[in-house]
């Protein structure tokens, strides 16, 4: 794995290259939003399908109005959680820039603005959008940290060194092209703080919608290991993914997701912690129950579609 420094992290998107960048949610494989070359680079180099839409990085919501059609909706949320962990789908400007590519042939583009420290510096720096999805290949485990960039890419893509991804999820996406608005994926911004901030219900998206936005194939984030998820016992073999202060009994081995039962910590260790149980030593992982309140949504969201039948997908 090559670690290299910001000035050269923006050398090699000017020159059409593909970085690993950390956000405050996961590390993006980064490439110019405004470069079809770049763009289509990123898919290739995920083995992404291109009808899976990117989402486009801006260093601050004036360059992010640049590129999309801005509404009333967008201006309450931004205003609430940018720089954040929020992704709004809005329509594309008659003059946006970004590669069609990006868009994986909508109307609409998901944007954002990262809160990381590192990832401003180096979007201030580029002076470009930046496409860029989990630095992981497509479907896979999304990554938390330098080393897990590496062991999905190893020296084939160049890491911009950050520190650990701070939420552990990727970003809430909701859909505000329209006066309907549609959470499209769950994440460190709740439902609840969406409809507080907006005075508004916010609808959720069926399991069967359009894909519209990155996040929503059925079968994501996945180990290759099989998972059972909400598990009352563990089976012989097994690895137990646990939550709270009870871990149960007979697993081959045991990571805690939180002992004490803090979904936030849960949702900063969940992707590492697959990671380091998804071995051969192992016949499976068993998870045991995570609430469904708050950032637990999220979090049995991923769970879900990593434990789905990659075959019947």
């Amino acid at each position: 794995m090559t670690v290299i420094s910001t000035d050269q992290a923006v050398t090699i998107i000017r020159q059409g290259g593909l970085v690993a960048f950390p956000t405050e949610t996961v590390y993006g494989l980064g490439g110019n939003a405004f470069d079809d070359k770049a763009v289509a680079s990123i898919y290739a180099t995920k083995g992404r399908p291109d009808f899976n839409p990117l989402i486009i990085h801006f260093k601050n919501i004036a360059s992010a109005k640049e590129q999309v059609e801005w509404n009333h909706n967008a201006e309450l949320l931004a205003k609430a959680f940018w720089p954040g962990p929020l992704s709004l789908v809005l329509r594309r400007a008659k003059q946006c820039k970004v590669s069609l590519l990006a868009s994986a042939g909508l109307d609409t583009l998901a944007v954002r603005v990262p809160a990381n420290p590192t990832a401003h510096v180096f979007l201030e720096a580029c002076d470009l959008p930046l496409a860029a999805p989990s630095a992981n290949r497509s479907g896979r485990i999304s990554p938390t940290e330098v080393a897990h960039v590496e062991a999905e890419f190893g020296n084939h893509v160049a890491v911009l060194s950050g520190e650990r991804c701070s939420v552990g999820l990727e970003s809430t996406v909701v859909d505000a092209s329209s006066d309907k608005l549609v959470l499209l994926r769950p994440g460190a911004i709740t439902r609840e703080q969406l409809e507080k901030t907006l005075g508004t219900s916010v609808a959720v998206a069926g399991e069967n919608s359009k894909i519209t936005a990155p996040g929503m194939l059925t079968s994501h984030y996945a180990p290759n290991l099989p998972m059972r998820l909400n598990i009352a016992a563990v089976k012989e073999g097994e690895a137990l993914l646990a939550f709270g202060p009870k871990a149960l009994p007979g697993a081959s081995k045991t990571l805690n997701l939180s002992e004490k039962a803090n979904l936030e910590e849960a949702a900063a260790n969940l992707f590492a912690y697959l990671r380091k149980l998804d071995s051969k030593d192992f016949r499976g992982i068993a998870v045991m129950p995570i609430p469904e309140t708050g950032i637990g949504v999220a979090i049995n969201d991923r769970l879900r579609r990593a434990a789905a039948d990659k075959n019947k997908v």
